[in-house]
């Protein structure tokens, strides 16, 4: 049995992303002081993942409303991530931080990595402004995520931490009912 990865702190790193026309260096520091996703999937110029990361693109703007960044992962190099970026019209539309891993150390550091094939499962976690992990997804290769679901578990995350004793319940959507633990609750939901 492995240690769950919730709650714990993000191990250092040092990435180069392309982003916004640009390579740029990425640290686990720049993840700190805010919230972040970190978003692995599998291999640039596939099938699956750039639904998934033109989904994120499409909802990106309200993540950053937010306060939220978005970097996607995978063992791709920020050249081929580039190249990619400018060569399909849905992956041409991101601007969040595309972090190449070709070592494969921040896909390991997450727990993704299929070392037989030097590919990331499909791995969101999000992060706090501490650097700890609050959310953990993991599917295999073939199920596509869904960025408004990720939203939506973003807004529980930070309310849960911004209202001490509270807790969201299942399909919780900002503005509805939370819940406050206590032994007068038992038995009753």
């Amino acid at each position: 049995m492995t240690q769950s990865i919730i709650n714990s702190t993000i191990k250092p790193f040092k990435a180069t992303a392309f982003h916004n026309g640009s390579f740029v260096e990425v640290t686990e520091q720049d993840l700190l002081g805010k919230w972040s996703v970190v978003f692995f999937y599998p291999a640039d110029f596939t099938f699956v993942c750039p639904t998934e990361l033109g989904d994120m693109a499409d909802h990106y703007e309200k993540l950053q409303a937010m306060g939220v960044e978005v970097y996607s992962v995978s063992t791709d190099t920020h050249f081929t991530h580039k190249a990619w970026h400018s060569s399909s019209d849905t992956i041409g539309k991101i601007t969040y931080p595309m972090i190449g891993d070709p070592t494969g150390t921040i896909t390991r550091n997450f727990g993704v990595m299929i070392e037989e094939d030097g590919l990331a499962l499909r791995g969101t976690f999000v992060i706090n402004p501490e650097g700890q992990v609050k959310v953990a997804e993991i599917h295999d290769l073939g199920i596509g995520r869904s960025a408004s679901e990720l939203v939506r578990k973003i807004q529980a995350a930070q309310y849960v931490a911004s209202h001490d004793g509270e807790v969201c319940p299942a399909k919780w959507q900002p503005g509805e009912e939370t819940l406050a633990p206590s032994i007068d609750l038992v038995g009753k939901i």
